[in-house]
């Protein structure tokens, strides 16, 4: 996808565009930084690119993190274990763009690490490596003001969670401040491969269309080409992260070949048959 030229929320809006215009549903990997090296990390980012994700995640190491299962914790200890900080995270971000790698990134971090490196600092860092939007998953609603407006400021996306708990005046609220795209979480609880999808999944999305003209994204417990495809009925977007990380763990020998494949099977799902 072309969007040189663009930045931060016009091109997360380009990608979902697009990819409305091609009936697909829009591919969003979401990988930890450093894991199961730096090195490794910058190499399996650049072929799930390459495989056709629309949007990465980019998911930044904490050791105490809120919304994450046990293969992403796992990941981020093994990250964290091989020395990464914010710093580190950001200079790897910068490779990749360096290597040629123009696939949107969101930056997922925890709020206390942003804070210790400096919320301002963190967000123009963010800015100029080209990052597209952020993801705090702990940070509450009612204290991300100056967080919205620095992003605001500076045209990048801020993307909240909604869980499928939130009654209908908070599910409104948190749709107003979200900007990019809204990130729908399927299921309570943390991330991780799931069998089946919720039966009440298509129910919660209709109801979030109902107040909002942002894309649609749902994250949490999607693994697989059949749950992309039951996704892709109703959303505009899917992230995939656990089943990605676990993909790489079986496959030691050869895991840019296993990334690639395993995306591209995904890729192929999102097309839709309308």
């Amino acid at each position: 996808m072309n969007v040189n030229g663009l930045r931060g929320i016009e091109r997360i809006e380009a990608v979902f565009s697009l990819a409305k215009l091609e009936k697909r549903t829009a591919l969003m990997p979401y990988y930890s930084l450093g894991y199961p090296t730096p090195a490794q990390s910058l190499e399996v980012i650049e072929a799930i690119a390459q495989a056709g994700a629309d949007i990465i995640e980019l998911g930044f190491p904490f050791s105490d993190p809120l919304a994450d299962g046990p293969t992403i914790q796992h990941s981020m200890q093994i990250a964290l274990s091989q020395g990464m900080t914010i710093k580190r995270c950001i200079d790897l971000v910068k490779k990749l763009r360096q290597r040629g790698v123009d696939t949107p990134f969101i930056l997922m971090g925890y709020f206390n690490p942003i804070i210790a490196f400096g919320l301002e600092e963190f967000i123009d860092a963010a800015v100029n490596i080209k990052a597209d939007g952020l993801i705090i998953p702990d940070l509450p609603l009612e204290e991300s003001t100056i967080v919205e407006q620095y992003c605001r400021q500076r045209g990048i996306a801020m993307v909240y969670l909604l869980p499928p708990t939130a009654e209908c005046e908070r599910a409104k609220e948190i749709v107003s401040r979200s900007s990019g795209f809204v990130y729908l979480v399927s299921l309570t609880g943390v991330t991780g491969a799931r069998k089946q999808l919720p039966s009440s999944l298509q129910t919660f999305v209709r109801r979030v269309r109902a107040i909002t003209d942002l894309p649609l994204v749902v994250g949490f417990g999607v693994s697989n080409p059949q749950q992309v495809k039951e996704v892709g009925e109703v959303a505009d977007g899917v992230i995939v992260g656990s089943a990605l990380i676990n993909t790489i763990d079986q496959h030691v020998d050869d895991p840019l070949t296993a990334a690639k494949e395993y995306i591209t099977e995904l890729k192929k799902a999102c097309q839709r048959n309308i």
